[in-house]
């Protein structure tokens, strides 16, 4: 028998680390829940499958669904409608205050969705900026969070396109005689078309996947699966629903990520002429593409900012001095904010370091092109075919127990467990490209002087990957920070995250309770906001110094 080359022994002992990780707390708890909502309790099937039957009939659960849809798709036509003017603008002309403008789009992206529900309800409310109209736990309210949170998704895929795109087609048309619409039309759109889709195809799943903003702003009168979920574990107490759902969710997931994948387009050729700065009416056309959409991502955090300084006696810093103070006696939190801040910094650094050392590994493995290469990249992306509720559900039903002699009842390392597996596919993503434009040169020529498996990885691959390993984990610790919907499933009640301390504030009445909850998505939203500014400028030293 030819025995294992040196290179895969190497492989294959450094691929267990990814497998063990996601099989123990990825792969069984999601198991858990296909079996459960399939089989029932005991997974044998039989009358239980009958059971799962009757769960889907129900008509909460067919209003849960067509909500959903409903949802998704009116978030995603209002993100399609504001996000193409405005990758028109940005990506066509080149303009003063384009770079402001391209990060205020993408500002959206990076705040946790706790932050962006908080905003929304502060705008919404009965004594908000926008309370008059009436949209205070409205679908409307929920459709147009939405649609914030995915602008920048359809700038940055479509405008990444149009920044690819001649402009000598249309203006080729235009000397035929064709209008500057009937030219957009005819050439522009065919080209844009799998593009549009393809941002189209990521913002359905994205709205499909929305626990927290719907949690917030939908209250009691909209319910989707994902909150159903959520009710029938910690309201009804029905696992075996919630299970059921969850399968259900997990379908419309992959569904969305099928269409996803079917809408990719290669990406065209790159654009003959660079943007030019605006003329004439394009000035106008400029102002009423971005007009909306700058009044959609500016006034909900004008209107959280100041609600977060309202008081009973006006405006003042009451709200943020109650962060570090005990929590009032209506609130229905047991620890100060402070105490779930620093909770949640405990819990994102232990989830980031679990996710770069699994990510880190996966990286390399999957970078150098293989059949086994490939399936275990398969793999890890996973956890972005789930929902983040999936999840949280799945930890709950399989690892709050005994497990390999640990007792994890109650245990708070369910938390950084449960934001590590949602924060890993996106690790693995920021890092494989990086991995794969190594040349793989260096390492063969680094291996003919002598050096070892290990001491290549040691020598050419960590230099070079600094920045986006450096990049990537703050991106990690980003998602830890302000992920919600497996947290809200494990979190103990005694020791909230800033997320889940900010949604049951909310979801009290009182100015002290509701104050304290802008405050703190204020708070929450800087950090954020740091980090990814701090990964910035840290990939951009660190990629000079390279």
């Amino acid at each position: 028998m030819t025995p294992w080359p040196a290179s895969a022994r190497l492989w294959w002992a450094l691929a267990g680390v990814p497998l063990a990780f996601l099989g123990l707390f990825f792969l069984w708890p999601a198991g858990t829940v296909i079996v459960r909502g399939l089989l029932g309790e005991d997974g044998l099937g039989g009358g239980d499958l009958a059971g799962a039957l009757e769960v889907l009939a129900r008509s909460r659960t067919l209003d849960a669904i067509s909500t959903t849809v409903g949802l998704a798709v009116a978030g995603t036509a209002g993100a399609l409608l504001l996000g193409l003017p405005a990758a028109w603008a940005l990506s066509r002309f080149s303009w003063r205050g384009a770079r402001t403008m391209r990060a205020l789009v993408t500002v959206p992206f990076v705040l946790p969705t706790i932050v962006v529900a908080a905003a929304f309800s502060a705008l919404f409310s009965r004594s908000g900026l926008l309370g008059g109209l009436g949209l205070d736990q409205s679908v409307t309210a929920i459709v147009l969070a939405l649609v914030f949170f995915n602008i920048s998704v359809v700038v940055r895929i479509v405008g990444g396109a149009w920044e690819s795109l001649s402009p000598r087609m249309a203006d080729a048309a235009r000397t035929l005689g064709a209008s500057p619409g009937r030219a957009f039309v005819r050439v522009t759109l065919p080209a844009l078309r799998p593009a549009i889709a393809s941002a189209a195809a990521v913002v359905l799943l994205f709205c499909s996947t929305s626990f927290a903003l719907v949690l917030i702003l939908g209250g009691s009168r909209v319910r989707t699966v994902e909150t159903e979920i959520y009710l029938q574990v910690n309201q009804f107490l029905d696992l075996r629903a919630a299970a059921v759902l969850a399968l259900v969710q997990v379908v419309f997931v992959a569904i969305a990520l099928w269409v996803s994948a079917r809408a990719r387009a290669p990406r065209p050729p790159a654009a003959v002429e660079p943007a030019r700065a605006p003329r004439g009416r394009e000035r106008w056309g400029l102002a009423a593409a971005l007009a909306p959409t700058v009044a959609l991502l500016v006034l909900p955090g004008i209107a959280l900012v100041e609600r977060s300084l309202r008081t009973t006696d006006g405006y003042g810093l009451d709200h943020y001095a109650a962060l570090l103070g005990d929590p009032p006696a209506r609130s229905t939190l047991s620890a100060p904010l402070w105490q779930a801040a620093l909770t949640s910094l405990v819990t994102a650094t232990v989830a980031t370091a679990m996710a770069a050392l699994v990510g880190i590994v996966t990286a390399q493995l999957v970078a150098r092109r293989s059949r086994r290469a490939s399936a275990l990249e398969s793999l890890v992306m996973l956890p972005l075919g789930v929902s983040a509720v999936v999840v949280g559900l799945g930890v709950l039903l399989t690892l709050n127990r005994s497990v390999l002699g640990v007792d994890l009842r109650g245990s708070w390392w369910l938390v950084p467990i449960a934001q590590a597996v949602v924060a890993l596919p996106l690790m693995v993503r920021a890092l494989v490209p990086a991995a794969r434009a190594i040349d793989p040169r260096l390492r063969a020529a680094a291996a003919t002087l002598g050096a070892s498996p290990w001491r290549v990885l040691w020598r050419v691959d960590a230099p070079m990957l600094r920045s986006a390993t450096a990049a990537s984990i703050a991106f990690a610790f980003a998602i830890s920070m302000g992920e919600f919907g497996a947290t809200a499933f494990v979190a103990r009640p005694d020791r909230p995250t800033l997320p889940t301390a900010i949604a049951r504030l909310l979801s009290r009445p009182g100015i002290e309770n509701v104050g304290m909850a802008f405050a703190a998505s204020v708070l929450l939203a800087a950090i954020t906001a740091a980090i990814m500014l701090a990964s910035e400028r840290l990939r951009t030293t660190v990629g000079a110094e390279i």
